[in-house]
């Protein structure tokens, strides 16, 4: 384990529809917008190590990559390595974050993950990268 790292600092995903995309992550979700710039929009996740927020990103697809050499045209599924990313929870939000999600129209897929203690609701945002909110479940000890 690396001692320097404290956390994750940010997520970003390049997005065809951004404005689509910013009220999924704030109206079904519940991230706060703290900032936008154009085809740019960033959410706090939660307070980080020694003042960093961690932040999801949502980059429009036709920005500049930070490689030049990457040349990416558009957003191809079947070249992206994102299986997922998970946001935590507390345990005692789980099944009102379930039935909240459910309400809103998303499918929710649930998880055990015994090995590591947690469980998991899994929902698509509109571009269909998968999301997990994710706690720990002291059930699984």
């Amino acid at each position: 384990m690396n001692p320097a790292i404290k956390g994750l600092g940010e997520t970003v995903l390049r997005v065809r529809d951004l404005d689509k995309m910013k009220g999924f992550y704030s109206n079904i979700i519940g991230l706060e917008l703290i900032k936008e710039l154009p085809k740019v929009a960033f959410f706090k996740i939660a307070e980080g190590y020694g003042g960093h927020t961690q932040v999801l990103g949502l980059f429009a697809q036709e920005l500049p990559t930070a490689f030049a050499k990457d040349n990416i045209s558009s957003i191809e599924p079947a070249c992206s390595s994102l299986h997922h990313f998970a946001l935590e929870i507390s345990s005692d939000d789980y099944l009102a974050e379930k039935s909240r999600l459910e309400k809103a129209g998303c499918e929710v897929i649930t998880a055990q993950h015994n090995w590591c203690h947690w469980k998991s609701l899994y929902v698509k945002d509109p571009e269909q990268n998968v999301l997990e909110l994710v706690c720990n479940d002291s059930a699984a000890l």
